[in-house]
Formats: C-alpha cells, sequence, structure tokens
C-alpha cells in the first residue's frame, strides 16, 4: 500500500526456499519460497497493516500523514531475507540511477521484521550502513545488542542474555544439577544456548550433553539427536530452539517410545499454539511474552472477504490451505473449488487465535515505534495542535536518531529502548497443562522480572503440572546430595555434578546439604557422632565425684587419720622408753608433716583455680621436706647416739635438741626459699589441654617454670637420697630395736615410689597425671609411716614388754 512515507516488513511466512542452481551462463532464476504456510507468521504480517490502518485513522500520531507498506516473505531464508533488505532499500528497479549517490536510501523509512535472528543478522548488514533502522518482533540472539556490529537494529523483544539467565535460574529454582541440552544449529540457538550454559555454570548446573540440528538437516541427523535423548540419564531437557525446527525433532522423537522428560523450552516454542499437539511434552515449561489485548485485531484478521483473498496469492494460499480448496483453477493440486460458504469466523487456526496475544503484540509495538520517531521529525506541537509536515523529505538517519528516544505506552503497554537497542525483559512463566477434554493448553503459571533484585525475579501463583501430570517436581542430578557430616568428592573424569559423598575426617564438620568440603570445629568443641554439628568438649579433671577421685581422696584421708591416730598413741605413751628412745618430739613433728602430706593431696583432686595450682604444688614441696628432713634428724640423732657411747666422745652436746630443731627449720627453710623464688618468677596456673585428647578438654595445672618444679622435686630427692645413705650406714649398730634399719627400708620405698614416678608422670595423659602425683604422695607417705611408726606402734599397743629399758639395751635379743 503506498503513502506519504513507507515502512517495510518482512516475515517468515514460509520456512523453506527452492534451491537455485547456478551455472554462471544464465541469469538465475528468481528465489521463491516453498513449503508449508505458517498461519502464526501470517497473523504477524496482518497484525502490521492493522497497526498502520490504525495510526493512519488517528487524530493524535502522525494527524494528516498517511503510512504505506511493503510486506515481503523471507522463507526464513538468510539468502531471501537479504535479497528482500535490498528491494526496500532501493526500491524494485533493478538499476541505481543515482549513481552519483548510493549512500541515499531509496523506499522505506524503517523496516519491521525479521522473525528469525540469522535473517535479521543477515539484514542488518545490509542495511545497517544505509542508517536504515530495523525494529524486529522476535530476533532475540544476545549478538544483536552489539551496537558496534549492528548500529541500526532495535527490536520489542526482550534479548535471549535474559532468557538464558532466566532459564539458568528457573532450572537452579527447581533443583535440577544434571540437564540435556538441544538447540537449534542457527545464530538463535547457538547464541542462546552459549548463554544459558555459561548462565547455568554459575548456578553449579551440569550438562550431560549439548547437541544441535536444524529442520534443513538430514534425517539421520535429528535421528541422533532423538537418540542420544532417548540414551541419557538428565530427566530434564532444555530446549533453545526456534518451533519450526522442534516440529521435526518432536516428529522424530514421536515415532519411537522415548522415556519422559521433563522439557524446558524458549519462548519460541514453548508458546507456539501448533507445539501442543505433541501430548508426550505435557508438563513442559518455559517463558513467553507476556499475553495481550489488541482491540479490533480479531475482527480484522477475521474479515476476510473471497475478493480480498484472491487479489493475494499469500491469502489465497491460506485459504486453500485452511479451507482444503482451491479459488483458482490449478493443475497441481486434485482439491476442489472453492464453494464461496466457507467462514473463516469458525476455523481453527494459529491465524484466527487471539487468545494468547504475545509476538503480535511485539509487532504490533514496533510499527507504532516506527510512527512515534516519524511523527517527532515531522511533527510539531503549536497551541495544543500536532502540525506535520507531509512534504518534508526525511532520511531515514532520523529516524534512527528518534527510535533510540521512543518512549510511549499503546494498549498499556509500555515502549522504549536502552542504549542496546532492547526492551525491558519481562516474561511469563509457561506451563503446558492436560485440559479436561484431554488436550494441552498453555496456562501461565507466573512471571519474571529482570529488573528485580537477585533472588525476587520468580513470582510464581499458580500450581505446577510436571511430566505425564505429576505434582512433585522431578528429579534430576548425576549424584545424590550429600548430606550434613559428609563431603563432596569429584568423580575422576566426570563433570563437578558427578561426585562421590566421604563422611568428613575426625574432627571436622559440614552443616549443609552437598557441601564441598568439610571445615574444623572450634578449638573448644567437638563434632558430634553424625558429624554435622559442633558441641562444647567435654571438660575432665580428677573430681570428688568420680571414682577414682573417690578413692584417693579416702585413701588421702585415712592416711591422716592413721598418722593423726599414731600421734595420739604416742602421746598417750609419751613416758614409755620405746617413744623416749625414738626422740619424741622429731616423731610427733614427723607424724604432723605426714599428716599434712597425707591432706595436700586433696588440693590435687577438684577444678584447678589459680589458688589450687599454687597451693598444691608448693604444699606438697614444703610438707615433703619437712618430713625428710625430721626422718634425716632422727638418722643423725642414731649416729650421733652411738658415736657418743665411745669412749672421750661429746658428740651430743653439738647435736642436742636445739641443733635438731635448727637442723629441721634450716633444711625447710631452702624448700620455702625455692617455691617463693617459683611462684614470684613464673608461678603454676590453671590451663585447658586441647592437645593430649582431641575430643575433650583436660582441665590442668600448668608448671608454669619446669625449672621450679624440677627444683623442688630434686631438692626432696637430694634429701631422701642423703638419708637413705646415712641410714643404711647405721642400719648394723647394735640394737635390739634398730630405727636406722626401720629408717632405711622407708627412705628405700621414698626413692622407688618418686623415681618410678617421674616417667608414670611424663607418660600419663590427661587426669591420670594427677592421680599418679597423689599416688606417689600417699605411697611414700604409707611407707614413712608403716616403716618408722607400725614397729613401734606394734610394741606399744600389743607387746608391751618389750616396752622396757631392759629389752631395748638388751644387746642378745630381739
Amino acid at each position: 500500500m503506498d503513502g506519504d512515507y513507507i515502512v517495510g516488513g518482512i516475515f517468515s511466512i514460509h520456512n523453506y526456499m527452492d534451491t537455485v542452481k547456478h551455472n554462471y551462463t544464465t541469469i538465475p532464476e528468481p528465489l521463491r519460497c516453498t513449503g508449508r504456510l505458517d498461519p502464526r507468521e501470517l497473523r504477524f504480517s496482518r497484525a502490521m497493516i492493522f497497526a498502520i490502518e490504525e495510526i493512519n485513522n488517528s487524530t493524535k500520531l502522525l494527524p494528516g500523514i498517511r503510512l504505506g507498506y511493503q510486506i515481503h516473505d523471507s522463507c526464513a531464508s538468510g539468502p531471501m531475507a537479504v535479497k528482500v533488505a535490498f528491494q526496500l532499500t532501493n526500491g524494485l528497479d533493478p538499476l541505481f540511477y543515482n549513481r552519483d549517490n548510493c549512500s541515499r536510501s531509496g523506499m522505506v523509512m524503517a523496516i519491521v521484521g525479521e522473525s528469525g535472528s540469522t535473517p535479521s543478522i543477515s539484514m542488518s548488514r545490509v542495511i545497517g550502513p544505509f542508517n536504515i533502522p530495523q525494529v524486529s518482533h522476535f530476533a532475540t540472539c544476545a549478538c544483536l545488542s552489539n551496537k558496534q556490529q549492528y548500529p541500526s537494529f532495535f527490536r520489542t523483544i526482550p534479548s535471549d542474555q535474559f532468557q538464558a539467565e532466566a532459564l539458568a535460574k528457573l532450572v537452579k529454582q527447581f533443583g535440577w544439577t544434571w540437564i540435556g541440552a538441544i538447540r537449534s544449529d542457527s545464530d538463535y540457538g547457538n547464541n542462546g544456548m552459549a548463554s544459558f550454559l555459561k548462565a547455568a555454570h554459575k548456578e553449579g548446573i551440569c550438562v550431560e550433553y549439548s547437541e544441535s540440528f536444524y529442520r534443513t538437516h538430514p534425517r539421520s541427523r535429528i535421528k541422533r539427536v532423538a537418540d542420544v535423548i532417548r540414551r541419557s540419564t538428565a530427566m530434564v531437557v532444555v530446549a533453545f530452539a526456534a518451533s519450526g525446527d522442534m516440529r521435526i525433532l518432536m516428529d522424530e522423537l514421536s515415532r519411537e517410545p522415548t522415556p519422559l522428560r521433563q522439557w524446558i523450552g524458549s519462548e519460541a516454542w514453548v508458546t507456539d499454539p501448533d507445539m501442543l499437539k505433541f501430548t508426550f511434552c505435557a508438563g513442559a515449561i518455559g517463558f513467553g511474552i507476556p499475553r495481550s489485548v489488541i482491540p479490533g485485531l480479531r475482527d480484522f484478521l477475521l474479515n476476510l472477504t473471497h475478493t480480498e483473498v484472491a487479489v493475494s496469492h499469500i491469502l489465497t494460499e491460506f485459504w486453500e490451505d485452511a479451507f482444503d480448496c482451491r479459488l483458482k483453477k490449478s493443475a497441481a493440486t486434485d482439491k476442489g473449488f472453492c464453494e464461496g460458504t466457507e467462514d473463516i469466523q469458525n476455523l481453527q487456526s494459529p491465524y484466527t487465535d487471539t487468545s494468547q496475544l504475545r509476538i503480535t503484540n511485539m509487532v504490533y509495538k514496533a510499527v507504532y515505534a516506527v510512527a512515534h520517531a516519524i511523527h517527532n521529525v515531522i511533527c510539531q506541537e503549536t497551541n495544543s495542535t500536532t502540525h506535520c509536515d507531509k512534504l518534508s523529505r526525511i532520511e531515514s538517519k532520523q529516524i534512527l536518531s528518534q527510535l533510540k528516544k521512543v518512549n510511549f505506552s499503546r494498549n498499556g503497554y509500555h515502549v522504549s529502548f536502552d542504549s542496546n537497542g532492547d526492551p525491558a525483559a519481562i516474561y511469563e512463566l509457561v506451563n503446558w497443562q492436560e485440559s479436561k477434554s484431554g488436550s494441552l493448553d498453555m496456562v501461565t503459571v507466573g512471571y519474571y522480572d529482570a529488573s528485580l533484585p537477585a533472588g525476587q525475579e520468580f513470582l510464581i501463583n499458580k500450581n505446577l503440572t510436571w511430566m505425564e501430570g505429576r505434582t512433585q517436581v522431578p528429579m534430576s542430578a548425576c549424584s545424590d546430595s550429600c548430606p550434613p557430616g559428609t563431603h563432596k568428592v569429584l568423580q575422576k573424569g566426570k563433570p563437578i555434578c558427578c561426585y562421590d559423598c566421604i563422611p568428613c575426617p575426625e574432627g571436622e564438620i559440614s552443616n549443609a546439604t552437598d557441601s564441598s568440603d568439610c571445615f574444623s570445629c572450634p578449638k573448644e568443641f567437638w563434632p558430634n557422632a553424625e558429624k554435622d554439628t559442633c558441641f562444647p568438649k567435654p571438660v575432665e579433671f580428677l573430681s570428688f565425684t568420680e571414682v577414682l577421685g573417690i578413692i584417693l581422696a579416702t585413701f588421702s584421708l585415712c592416711g591422716a587419720c592413721v598418722a593423726a591416730l599414731t600421734a595420739v598413741i604416742f602421746f598417750r605413751h609419751r613416758t614409755s622408753p620405746i617413744v623416749r628412745a625414738n626422740n619424741s618430739e622429731l616423731s610427733f613433728l614427723l607424724l604432723f608433716s605426714l599428716t599434712l602430706c597425707f591432706l595436700c593431696s586433696l588440693t590435687f583432686i577438684g577444678a584447678p583455680s589459680e589458688w589450687s595450682c599454687m597451693l598444691r604444688h608448693t604444699a606438697f614441696g614444703i610438707t615433703f621436706v619437712l618430713c625428710i628432713s625430721c626422718v634425716l634428724g632422727k638418722t643423725i640423732v642414731v649416729l650421733m647416739a652411738f658415736k657418743a657411747t665411745l669412749p672421750g666422745s661429746n658428740i651430743m652436746k653439738w647435736f642436742g635438741p636445739p641443733q635438731q630443731r635448727l637442723t629441721v627449720v634450716s633444711f625447710t627453710i631452702i624448700q620455702v626459699l625455692i617455691c617463693t623464688v617459683w611462684l614470684v618468677v613464673s608461678p603454676p596456673f590453671p590451663m585447658k589441654n586441647l592437645t593430649t585428647y582431641k575430643d575433650r578438654i583436660i582441665l590442668e595445672c600448668a608448671l608454669g617454670s619446669a625449672v621450679g618444679f624440677w627444683a623442688v622435686l630434686g631438692y626432696i630427692g637430694l634429701l631422701a637420697v642423703f638419708c637413705f645413705v646415712l641410714a643404711v650406714l647405721a642400719r648394723k649398730l647394735p640394737d635390739n630395736f634398730n630405727e636406722a634399719k626401720f629408717i632405711t627400708f622407708s627412705m628405700l620405698i621414698f626413692c622407688a615410689v618418686w623415681i618410678t614416678f617421674i616417667p608414670a608422670y611424663v607418660s600419663s595423659p590427661g587426669k591420670f597425671t594427677v592421680a599418679v602425683e597423689i599416688f606417689a604422695i600417699l605411697a611414700s607417705s604409707f611407707g614413712l609411716i608403716l616403716c618408722i611408726f607400725a614397729p613401734k606402734c606394734f610394741i606399744i599397743l600389743l607387746k608391751p614388754e618389750k616396752n622396757t629399758k631392759k629389752h631395748l639395751m638388751n644387746k642378745n635379743q630381739y
């Protein structure tokens, strides 16, 4: 249709183009479209005509201006799209008449189309250098957003970059990590799938296979793709393909039984009503352009008269296919003539289906975008009236410049373009659900808005139906999820989604499903048996409430009681010869120190504290030195006593009671000084031992200064050895009751206990270190009291007849 300004249109009304053989000797025949006519594409082209007529009747947009159009069929083919792009650019003349200026556009202000990405790319490379704007309604390849290569390209449908990311998030939303991928072997499919795979990789999704195909490929290639789908283990198949390609693949899958698969589709085929005939794809989900309403369009589509159809070979072909008759005589068909009673109002066809106007609305908006751009160039607002100059000569580059700025709404749908020529990305989530009649219907179950914050893009407001009418989300994973307490270990040579679940090592946990690694608990915590939670480690120390602590405390108290009882016995019989003969003052002091030795072992039981740690080691060291000093004093007294019996000896006057007291005090003060220096420089302190056991904490007293500790023990050992040597020297002195002999035995036990203590103390773990120390204190204390005082108590209590001076002095009896 002619007009003041012409708008071009290119649609894939047919799916194939005749193959033209070139012999390079004659002019080749013109390119012709063949194959089945696509009623939906015909509806797109008719929607463009409807929009232009609506604009021509408008009093606000381009008032007084008449738009014309030229609409061509590209056959979904790149070569045909390039041919018609040249025709729209330069007119139908076979030659350029203006050879001096070949850059000026010939006929159209802008072109609406094409439906496919590959033809659109071919077109854009032709018309881009001439600054002729192209507004596509269905070319979604993300590559077309590159303004360096396609400076004049715009589209009213979102880029596949958004759809690819949305598909990856959709797969992630339902927990699928193991999928198959198929695509059209075209710019649309290859670029769209590349974007999807990149987004899927970021989401941690693995692809078992990725296959490409095209409707013109031989059947063997299509069958190979179908067999890959049948043999695969992935339950989910993501198909980024054009509807014409998917129709060929679905036909092939229908030939043989195919395992159930959950289909995830791109907008190009999942919203095509013609695809709903493949019922084995029930439950398919995908994204679609939001449905819309275009008032008056249905009446326009159905308002076809025989006369109007007869003058258009495209409408004629549609009419004959739809009603299975022929309007004109043709030898190539055996169809009967149309009777004239055919009623398009009752025709069930994608052409007449206006219930889900999705891409049709994109065509409608594309035409209005071009019209607004022309309006902004030739029209001016003066006093609330719009005046348009139909005589003004405008260049297509002016339309290109204004298209970048358009910003309007039509029928409630906003139209604008970003810097890449793309609109805002909003999709409907479409689900193929079985109706009561058994057929498949496209049901909108939610929305996706790419402009919303991450994690909030999806809004699902209806229940979804999955493959075979299931209500539960199907599972599709190479490996089952690893429960908490385990971590994933990748299987060699397989994708990252294929792994084994290995229990966490000792001391480590994982508290989430599918953990890639385990992590250690904090120092004072330890995993539970399932290795999914850290619990505080049990604190362990030698307690008064446990059996070992009770036993040791009992022996300690019993020892103190034995020492006290012995002191009472000695006090009651303090005037008896055996008590007087054994230096009663040192005996009582020794019994007192032994009582303290028994009691100081109690300080080793219970939770260590700052004061108990300092007290237990210093009290132990001082009381034992006091004890050994008393024994040493008794040994020296025995030796001096027998030396004093020699003629002319007055040695006893040099080791009388004052000297004995001074000896004990002197030896004890040295130990007190050692302990004082230890406490001042680096005293013992409570600590949590986290190294001896991995699964529990040992509360113990750190030595502070190891030198101080071993100095205390060394001094005790030095006195004990000295005492032992003196006792050995005095063991054969003539006496019926040889005190030195019993001291020798006591020192022998004492030294044996403490020599054994050292390796046992170093090697004992945890609270048993304390138990060994207490045992050494009690054993050496019991050794002293039994060896030194038990024989005397035996005579005092059970053999009183031997408790006489005569018996003690009798050298021939024992």
